[in-house]
């Protein structure tokens, strides 16, 4: 059986680069062509860096795309922290919609047979307060110019690949943490290393997250499972956490008591509108659920990694980057 070239874009990110791991573990399947701002040194057979592409720019992307069968597209532009562009939601479209339908383009014209698209949960809304998780067939309602983005390049890049001939798969994952994670997970695990109680004991509320080894195995099989073409697919760990339980395991694997304190939610909310911070304490306090049966059912998919392990890994790297052992 021939091996499939599958080209990675931000091969150097969070997700990318845990996708070329994975996909080089399986060396015997795959071909890799990373595609990253800063070239990796390690060309060899079966693996291709490359660096200097544009998103908005063609030039460069033949050769690249040259022989691929298969792109996983994961370089966008995510959450800006503190956005001072004029017009972020301008800022958004022109490198999550622009930049993905100019690559699909190339693609198309080098021969790519699928194209893998990262989009996000967040197309479906910003929670599943009182309502059943989010599933494929909900209607999408995204709320800020982050997700706005990725669904106006979803139904973009579906009406380019139908009519070019191309297999779209798009992909919606929720919150991904793993080693290196940054944001906000980041400031938890800072938060659960201070030696002091953490009043956070009442936080009954659910919300689904992904390990990032366990979306890469995901996407993986999205490249070369027949079953995944043209299809939309939610992911996430087989177990759903509370902010109180993430906030415990997080401390366990640590090594440490989880020492979380039970103060009533309304007080926090409370509070939130005292110091004009109400959207955040609605981000801490509400669900965000999603049903990813679709993804085990279709594909026959299940998590590599279980979420205990994959806090486990996160919590290593944190303390001692780059020790707590490889994704793949």
């Amino acid at each position: 059986m021939s091996k499939q070239r599958v080209l990675v874009t931000g091969a150097s990110g969070f997700v990318g680069s845990a996708v070329v791991k994975r996909l080089l573990a399986q060396s015997d399947s795959y071909e890799v062509v990373a595609v990253a701002r800063t070239a990796r040194a390690d060309d060899g057979p079966g693996f291709r860096s490359v660096s200097g592409l544009e998103l908005l720019n063609c030039e460069g992307w033949a050769a690249a795309l040259h022989g691929v069968d298969v792109v996983v597209h994961c370089a966008a532009r995510a959450h800006v922290m503190k956005d001072q562009s004029l017009d972020p939601l301008a800022e958004y479209r022109r490198v999550n919609v622009d930049g993905a339908l100019n690559l699909a383009s190339e693609a198309s014209k080098a021969g790519v047979k699928r194209f893998v698209f990262i989009s996000t949960v967040k197309v479906h809304g910003e929670d599943t307060n009182r309502r059943a998780p989010f599933c494929e067939a909900d209607k999408p309602v995204p709320e800020d110019a982050y997700a706005r983005s990725k669904h106006e390049a979803e139904l973009k890049l579906k009406a380019f690949c139908e009519q070019a001939g191309m297999e779209l798969v798009v992909v919606r994952p929720p919150l991904v943490y793993g080693p290196g994670v940054k944001g906000n997970f980041a400031s938890l695990l800072k938060l659960c290393n201070l030696p002091i109680p953490l009043p956070f004991g009442s936080m009954k509320n659910k919300r689904s997250m992904v390990y990032v080894g366990n979306l890469a195995d995901f996407l993986v099989q999205c490249v070369s499972l027949p079953a995944a073409a043209r299809e939309v697919f939610l992911v996430s760990d087989d177990e759903t956490l509370s902010l109180t339980e993430l906030l415990a395991e997080l401390r366990r694997a640590q090594g440490r008591s989880p020492w979380l304190v039970i103060v009533p939610v309304f007080l926090f909310r409370f509070a939130a509108v005292l110091l004009g911070k109400s959207s955040s304490i609605e981000r801490l306090t509400g669900e965000l659920r999603i049903d990813s049966t679709k993804a085990r059912h279709v594909l026959g998919w299940s998590a590599p990694y279980s979420v205990k392990e994959g806090l486990k890994l996160t919590v290593d790297d944190y303390n001692c980057p780059g020790e707590s052992g490889d994704l793949v």
